[in-house]
C-alpha cells in the first residue's frame, strides 16, 4: 500500500508539473503574441486631436501614428501648431478634443511626470548648482532608484553622449553643445517610451548644429527609443528623420519619408516650404499638363483628372539652362524666359528666370569649374529651361491657404478657408 501510495503521489506530482509546464508554455505563447502585437502598435497615437486657445484653433483634427523606434519630425513655420502638439503629448497642455495615446494607453488626465515620456527643451533647463552627473541623476533619484544603479546608468549615458570626463563639472563650465548633450542624457537615463525634443538645437551656431544633428541621429539609433522632434529647419528635418509631418495652420499637410516630402510634395505649401520650389500654374490634360506660361508637356497625373487646375513643380537642381541660341536637347519639355539675376553661392550659382505672368524659376547650377561658370547666362539673357519629365511633379493648392493670409485674420479658425467658419 505504501508503495502504491508513493506511485500515485508521483503520478499526481508529474501531472501537476506537466500541467504547470503546459500552463507556462501558454503564458509564454500569449506574451509572445502580445509582444508581436505590440510591435505593430504605434508608440504615440493622436486620434482626432484639436487644441483651442479661446477663439484660436491651434491644432485641428490631427490624426498621427508614430511607430516604435522611429525618428519622427513635426516640421513647419512658427505658429503652425507643432510645439502645441508636442506639449499635448508631453502633458503640458490638454487637448480640447481627441485622444493622446502612448503605448496604447490614453494618457488624458495624466500629469507630465507620470507619462512614459521625457522632454528636451531648447533652453537646456539644467540646474546650475548641480554637477553634470547630478543633473543627469536627478530624475532617477526622484524615483528612488538604488544608488548603485543610478551610478551605473548615469555613467553609461554620459559615455553615450561623449561627456564621461565632464561628470563633475558645472553647466556653466560647458559649451552650448555640451549642455544640450547633458540635457539629452538626463532625459535618456530615465528610459522613456518616447523622447520629445522641442527645437533642441535652435540656440546653437550653424557648424555645431550640423555636427549635433548627426550625433543625435546616431544616439537615437543606438538607444532605439521613439524620438518626436519639433523644428522649423527643413534641412535639419531631412537630415535626421525617418518620417516628417509637415504642418501648416494646425493641420498636417503631408506625412512621408524625407525623400518623398522633397521629391513628391502633395501640396503647394509643402513644395514651397521644403527647399526652393518652382511652381508653374497649369491645367491637367490627358497624359500631361498645359502650362499657363508655356506649352503642353508630359507629366505623371498623380491622381488629377483632365481639366483640373494644379501647380507643376520642378526643383532648382533638376533644371537645365541654355541660351536661346545654344543647342539643347529638343526632346525635353521646356519653357523660355529672361534671366533676372545670377548669384554666386560657392558650390553653386543661383539663377532666377522670369517666364511670364509673374512666374519666376530658380536654377541651381553646380560650379564644377570656373570656365563653365563663366559661360552661364547673365542678367537680361534670353534662355530656355528644360527638365526630364520624371522630374516634374503635380501638386494641389494647400488646404490651409498661405501663412500670410492666416496672419492677417486673427481671431478666426485659421485652419479653415475664409467663408467656412460657423
Amino acid at each position: 500500500m505504501p508503495s502504491v501510495h508513493r506511485q500515485g503521489g508521483t503520478r499526481r506530482w508529474l501531472v501537476e508539473e506537466l500541467g504547470e509546464i503546459a500552463n507556462l508554455d501558454r503564458v509564454t505563447e500569449h506574451r509572445d503574441q502580445e509582444g508581436a502585437a505590440g510591435e505593430t502598435e504605434p508608440t504615440v497615437r493622436l486620434d482626432g486631436v484639436s487644441k483651442h486657445f479661446g477663439d484660436l484653433i491651434a491644432v485641428r483634427d490631427l490624426d498621427l501614428d508614430i511607430g516604435r523606434g522611429e525618428f519622427f519630425t513635426l516640421l513647419g513655420p512658427s505658429g503652425c501648431g507643432k510645439t502645441t502638439t508636442l506639449r499635448m503629448v508631453a502633458g503640458f497642455e490638454d487637448p480640447t478634443a481627441g485622444r493622446v495615446l502612448i503605448d496604447g494607453q490614453d494618457v488624458a488626465g495624466l500629469p507630465s511626470y507620470k507619462r512614459p515620456a521625457n522632454t528636451v527643451f531648447q533652453s537646456y533647463a539644467l540646474f546650475p548648482h548641480l554637477s553634470v552627473g547630478d543633473n543627469v541623476a536627478f530624475g532617477l533619484r526622484r524615483k528612488k532608484v538604488p544608488k548603485h544603479e543610478v551610478t551605473e546608468r548615469v555613467a553609461a549615458e554620459l559615455e553615450r553622449v561623449g561627456l564621461a570626463a565632464e561628470i563633475n563639472r558645472r553647466p556653466s563650465q560647458l559649451s552650448g553643445g555640451q549642455q544640450q548633450r547633458v540635457a539629452l542624457a538626463r532625459a535618456l537615463v530615465n528610459l522613456p517610451k518616447v523622447l520629445l525634443l522641442d527645437e533642441p538645437l535652435g540656440a546653437l551656431d550653424l557648424k555645431l548644429r550640423k555636427g549635433l544633428q548627426l550625433e543625435l541621429k546616431r544616439i537615437q539609433r543606438d538607444v532605439g527609443i521613439t524620438f518626436v522632434y519639433v523644428t522649423h529647419d527643413q534641412e535639419e528635418a531631412l537630415t535626421m528623420s525617418d518620417r516628417i509631418a509637415v504642418m501648416n495652420l494646425g493641420r498636417v499637410e503631408q506625412v512621408a519619408d524625407p525623400e518623398d516630402v522633397y521629391e513628391r510634395p502633395e501640396t503647394t505649401f509643402v513644395a514651397g516650404f521644403i527647399g526652393v520650389s518652382n511652381l508653374m500654374p497649369a491645367t491637367v490634360e490627358a497624359g500631361g499638363v498645359h502650362l499657363d506660361n508655356g506649352p503642353s508637356v508630359p507629366a505623371a497625373q498623380n491622381g488629377f483628372r483632365p481639366g483640373e487646375r494644379c501647380q507643376a513643380v520642378v526643383r532648382p537642381e533638376k533644371l537645365h539652362i541654355n541660351r536661346i541660341d545654344e543647342a539643347s536637347d529638343g526632346s525635353l519639355p521646356s519653357v523660355e524666359g529672361t534671366v533676372e539675376s545670377s548669384v554666386y553661392l560657392g558650390t553653386s550659382t543661383q539663377i532666377v528666370v522670369e517666364i511670364g505672368g509673374d512666374v519666376r524659376m530658380t536654377v541651381l547650377h553646380p560650379n564644377a569649374s570656373e570656365a563653365e561658370r563663366q559661360r552661364l547666362p547673365g542678367g537680361g539673357s534670353r534662355v530656355k529651361l528644360s527638365w526630364h519629365p520624371d522630374h516634374m511633379h503635380l501638386v494641389r493648392e494647400s488646404r490651409a491657404g498661405s501663412q500670410a493670409a492666416a496672419q492677417e485674420a486673427p481671431g478666426r479658425d485659421l485652419t479653415k478657408p475664409e467663408g467656412e467658419e460657423k
